[in-house]
């Protein structure tokens, strides 16, 4: 007996170089300890996701050891080459059967209720597909229904995610700035 997909998988994108950051963010920490994967799959957790994935790199694999239990770490091979590769690569691996909720490992404050809210507009469904937006600027989570998943799949090239692909299937835009800023962060804090 084969074990179904998940109703509602969460992604954690963690397998970028950190260019600007200074390191692979799959290793980064808040000042308290806490890894970033962790907090990113925790959210996913809480707000309803049957599995949860971390992407990294082959660089990033021995990041693997900060993804908790309840996650799946999963190596992308060629993630180096950019987001694309990497968005591509977990997408066609972890086979979405209701939706995906994609989440940046570079924001670590996000909250669960962000991720419901998303969920809730996309309804979790194959069909769905929503973004958040904070004061309108576009941001995560993204939501991805299952029906959309080959074709996202199929539309990523370089270093750009789902965005196009958002705007061109107008996705639904759903407001959480009153739940956090949304933002992801690029660089270390200076000491």
């Amino acid at each position: 007996m084969s074990i179904p997909p998940p109703r509602l998988c969460g992604l954690v994108l963690a397998a970028g170089a950190g260019t600007r950051f200074g390191g692979p963010k799959a290793f980064a920490l808040t000042a308290d300890g806490t890894p970033w994967v962790a907090i990113a799959a925790d959210a996913l957790r809480a707000a309803g996701c049957d599995r949860v994935v971390v992407a990294l790199s082959e660089a990033s694999s021995s990041a693997a050891e900060l993804v908790p239990a309840h996650a799946e770490p999963l190596v992308v091979a060629g993630a180096a080459a950019g987001l694309s590769v990497t968005l591509r690569g977990a997408l066609e691996r972890i086979g979405v059967a209701g939706a995906v909720v994609i989440l940046p490992v570079d924001t670590p404050g996000v909250v669960p209720e962000a991720i419901r809210r998303v969920v809730a507009a996309g309804r979790g469904s194959p069909e769905g597909l929503a973004q958040a937006v904070y004061g309108g600027r576009p941001g995560h989570p993204v939501l991805v229904g299952g029906a959309h998943v080959a074709r996202l799949r199929a539309t990523l090239s370089g270093d750009a995610g789902a965005r196009p692909y958002l705007i061109a299937h107008d996705a639904t835009a759903v407001e959480c700035g009153d739940l956090w800023s949304g933002e992801d962060i690029d660089r270390r804090s200076s000491p």
